[in-house]
């Protein structure tokens, strides 16, 4: 597995990334599944864990501290999340997340957290993140808790308004470096002049851009989606995966240091990792790209209203 240094953190990152969220829907003996899945990971070279209270109601934490019990700390970077604990409850001051960064690090089973990041900051009030929330995290760096620093979100306006006020070490987007939206390439290099390194994440667009299409709560638009199933049948008659030319396109064109993927279970990782060892079939993709290019770079609303465009602001 390539790795790549994570901005000027002084960490390096395998390209692909073990998103941990698939781990907090699991239960029962379905847990020993996950702990294969990060074990399976480690073997095959993925070093980037990253996960968040709000996953599974800190069970996807829960799950991951206990594949990782015994494994040498250095072998894995381990990313979490503050601000975010359920479908609703957000909380970015400064006392909630640094009490949230000590329950992560007992759940997790780990001396210090090598990336915390402020979760769907879209949801929060943006000067409260950058003015409190980010320099609590700070001050959790300078006692040694904590390696960097970090926002995701989705709107890249309020990552941006965020980024331009305080420092910040990493941001996360989703779906927004896809076979369909390729918005986060468009804005890397603003990010990279305040010294921030840019994650991808959910380079399947959470299952729009698969066979089995998305999910029924999905937020894009319908006729996104509707592109995204077309591109699917696309692929079906030529015998091939969406999943596959989405996951490969992501990370052999985005250059970015990591594109995060969830998984459940170590046939999803090793499938991962075996496509990506595969070559890029150039042509499907300009068939994929026709398809979706009326529906190209857009996505939905996220978060707040004013969160959308902070930086217009009156």
């Amino acid at each position: 597995m390539n790795r790549a240094p994570l901005g000027r953190t002084g960490l390096e990152v395998s390209r692909l990334g073990f998103g941990a969220a698939p781990l907090g829907r699991l239960t029962g003996p379905a847990r020993g599944r996950g702990i294969d899945a990060v074990h399976t990971a480690l073997e095959l070279g993925i070093t980037f864990f990253d996960v968040s209270p709000f996953y599974g109601e800190t069970v996807a934490e829960t799950v991951l501290g206990q594949a990782l019990r015994g494994v040498e700390r250095s072998a894995y970077v381990l990313a979490t999340k503050v601000g975010r604990y359920g479908q609703a409850d957000f909380d970015f001051s400064a006392g909630r997340v640094t009490r949230s960064v000590h329950e992560s690090l007992a759940r997790l089973g780990a001396g210090h957290l090598d990336l915390v990041q402020c979760h769907d900051i879209e949801f929060g009030d943006l000067d409260q993140v950058a003015g409190e929330t980010l320099p609590a995290l700070r001050a959790l760096q300078e006692s040694g808790l904590v390696r960097a620093v970090g926002i995701t979100g989705f709107p890249l306006p309020a990552l941006a308004y965020v980024a331009e006020r305080a420092p910040v070490d990493t941001i996360i987007s989703y779906c927004q470096y896809t076979l369909q939206n390729r918005r986060l390439a468009e804005w890397r290099e603003g990010f990279e002049r305040l010294g921030t390194a840019v994650l991808n994440a959910a380079p399947l667009a959470m299952g729009a851009l698969t066979q089995q299409g998305a999910p029924p709560w999905h937020p894009a638009p319908q006729e996104v989606l509707r592109r995204c199933a077309e591109a699917a049948a696309v692929c079906r008659e030529r015998g091939a995966d969406l999943a596959r030319v989405a996951l490969q396109y992501a990370v052999s064109t985005g250059d970015f240091p990591v594109t995060i993927v969830g998984a459940a279970d170590s046939d999803e990782v090793r499938r991962d990792v075996r496509w990506l060892d595969e070559p890029l079939d150039e042509d499907l993709v300009r068939e994929i790209e026709a398809c979706l290019e009326p529906v190209r770079d857009r996505g939905w609303a996220n978060g707040r209203p004013e969160n959308q465009h902070p930086g217009e602001r009156s």
